[in-house]
């Protein structure tokens, strides 16, 4: 009989808990992991801008292309989400109104 308390071993396969496997997009030109499936005009502003803030005097603009097929580039505007794909490419651009 099995010690319950024995961590050391691994889980059983089929037991529906996968590791969950990293995509590779690129933001502005860099390289970027993420493990969601799909990202948010606010996710995708944050990783390509670490002090990202959003307010009335600052817009930020997302473009995409690479992506999924029924929607392979496109503009992402905010409270939208894209499916994410390896090898996916976002542009982020900064405006401040003056």
């Amino acid at each position: 009989m099995q010690d319950p308390a024995n961590t050391d071993r691994a889980e059983p396969e089929g037991n529906g808990h996968q590791p969950s496997k990293s995509t590779t997009i690129i933001v502005n030109g860099r390289p970027k992991d993420v493990a969601a499936k799909e990202l948010s005009f606010v996710e995708v502003v944050r990783l390509a801008f670490d002090d990202a803030v959003f307010n009335e005097t600052t817009i930020y603009t997302v473009t995409f292309k690479r992506g999924h097929g029924n929607k392979p580039e496109g503009t992402l505007v905010e409270g939208e989400s894209v499916k994410v794909k390896e090898g996916m490419v976002f542009n982020v651009a900064r405006t401040d109104k003056s």
